[in-house]
């Protein structure tokens, strides 16, 4: 079972994919992009980690519910 991430590495990657469009689906290129702007090595590779997810996730289409009546 997977770790919950912390709402600040959620805010943090939120606003880095809002404000710009370079990051893919390649955890260790978004990790390459946050290299100098992150200030500890765990927040960054958590963050690039979490875009990564959120860019695997974002190119597909949401299926609606069925609901059984």
């Amino acid at each position: 079972m997977g770790k919950i991430k912390s709402a600040l590495i959620k805010r943090t990657a939120r606003q880095l994919l809002n404000e710009e469009n370079l990051f893919n689906t390649d955890f260790d290129y978004n990790k390459k992009l946050l290299a100098d702007s992150m200030p500890s090595k765990k927040t960054r590779n958590k963050i690039a980690g979490y875009l990564a997810r959120l860019k695997r996730f974002e190119g597909r289409e949401k299926i609606p519910k069925v609901v059984a009546e």
